[in-house]
């Protein structure tokens, strides 16, 4: 893995913020084009490519002005966006995310004012230690109901409209929370909340990666995949297989590929025997995650294992015609077939080619039409798909984490929030907004919304920076 490095509490009222420009707090919008973006990635598949329109354009958007938000908690993730929903009675553009102790904090996006706030009932016996999480939450379809982690391992299903946990709820999705973490962005499809879970800093065993597929109308868990003892079809006692590792770590977590709705994961370091143990490999699931579909494993498996180059830093993403990439902490791109990946089910290689990029990538790549946008803490690349093959098409010497792309900009978060033309890799814009470590930003409804600070500060306190169309 990567080494760098009580029940609900009452509800709050409106608490009024600050504003980072020491002007008075900017009305929303007045021409709203974007709506919602419910999860990591905008879409099920993890695109990273958001709204066609957003309000914000390359005319307007050195105009920008910020709002920061005070939080009690760092959100080293990403903030997901409901238009118009009911929260307490009243209709508001709501923001929601999750701190690295498990806080969900839901934020009126127009006036910063913290709507509600949901605390795990163990929160202080885990607040300020090693046990954290990096998860994005993810919305339901229906609107009423955001999902959420937390470090005791348990997935949340609250109420958008108060913050209240819904009966039989929450989800415990692993039997040892002080070694699986839930770190990966929680994902939605066909009925279904998805995450996976790794390890924290340092490896310490025992640990399995494994994909939870949770029934979102019930509460039961669906599936579980793991994959070291892949043969076990439940829970497992991590001390119970021989083998540890293997985390499901990537920003993305579990990927959704449209049409057939199978699942992609990636896994790092951990043994691969191409039977029941899957370390450092692509893996397809079924839509469900019951069964173990295909895999893709580099031929230097053992090496990657040994040397602690995880493949699973970043996951798969999709760039069409039925291809897909992934990158890894090895500094390289493969391009992968998702309908044969590496063949026979338990071989390794396959790769139809492999390009570098600028330092090993713990980051999601975004995809906007032939595009595939990479960023590391060294660079920034634009790499253009034609005919099956991918091509350099600029790069930066100036990198920073999940790029995202929407309204026809590209927005690149190392600090400093990046504004760039996608096709030419034009610098439009640079705000100054805090540390950055694993959050990335949305953009929607003339708003970009970014949070600050790392969870292996193990903080308590933090930011969300919001930036309006004055």
């Amino acid at each position: 893995m990567y080494r760098r490095l009580f029940p609900m509490l009452a509800l709050v009222s409106v608490l009024a913020v600050g504003c980072g420009s020491g002007s008075s707090v900017p009305s929303a919008p007045a021409a709203k084009l974007g709506g919602d973006w419910t999860r990591f990635g905008y879409d099920a598949a993890r695109h990273n490519a958001g709204p066609s329109r957003t309000g914000i354009t390359s005319a307007n958007v050195r105009k920008l002005k910020k709002h920061r938000v005070v939080l009690d908690g760092t959100v080293d993730a990403s903030p997901i966006y409901l238009r118009g929903v009911t929260v307490h009675g009243s209709r508001h553009d709501t923001f929601f995310v999750t701190t690295s102790y498990g806080r969900t904090v839901a934020i009126d996006a127009a006036t910063g004012a913290i709507l509600w706030r949901f605390t795990p009932g163990d929160y202080p016996s885990w607040a300020g230690s090693y046990r954290i999480t990096n998860s994005t939450p993810v919305a339901d379809p229906n609107r009423k109901f955001v999902y959420a982690a937390s470090p005791d391992g348990f997935v949340h299903k609250l109420a958008v409209a108060t913050g209240a946990e819904a009966r039989g709820w929450p989800v415990r999705v692993t039997l040892l929370p002080q070694r699986e973490k839930l770190g990966t962005s929680l994902n939605f499809s066909r009925g279904l909340v998805l995450i996976g879970t790794g390890g924290y800093v340092g490896d310490e065993p025992p640990y399995q990666g494994h994909v939870v597929a949770i029934n979102a109308a019930s509460g039961r868990i669906a599936h579980v995949w793991n994959s070291l003892c892949s043969n076990v079809h439940r829970l497992l006692n991590p001390k119970s297989c021989a083998q540890s590792d293997s985390a499901i770590w990537a920003r993305s977590g579990v990927v959704v590929v449209p049409g057939s709705g199978n699942l992609l994961v990636a896994t790092g370091n951990g043994r691969f025997d191409g039977s029941r143990n899957w370390g450092d490999s692509v893996l397809t699931l079924t839509p469900t995650a019951s069964r173990l579909v295909r895999n893709w494993t580099p031929r230097d498996q053992a090496s990657l294992e040994n040397g602690d180059v995880d493949l699973g830093s970043t996951a798969p993403a999709l760039v069409g015609n039925g291809l897909a990439v992934q990158a890894g902490k090895d500094s390289k791109l493969r391009l992968l077939s998702l309908t044969r990946l590496g063949g026979r089910l338990g071989a390794t290689g396959g790769e139809l080619q492999t390009v570098a990029t600028p330092g090993g990538v713990f980051t999601a790549p975004a995809v906007w039409r032939n595009r595939v946008f990479v960023a590391t803490d060294s660079g920034l690349v634009c790499y253009v798909l034609r005919g099956n093959r991918l091509h350099v098409s600029w790069r930066k010497g100036v990198g920073g984490t999940s790029p995202v792309v929407a309204g026809g900009l590209l927005y690149v978060y190392n600090g400093s929030l990046n504004v760039y033309a996608p096709t030419t890799g034009k610098l439009l814009a640079s705000f100054n907004v805090g540390s950055s470590h694993w959050n990335s930003p949305i953009v929607t409804d003339g708003r970009v919304a970014v949070p600050d600070g790392s969870a292996n500060d193990h903080r308590t306190s933090g930011a969300l920076d919001i930036f309006r169309v004055p």
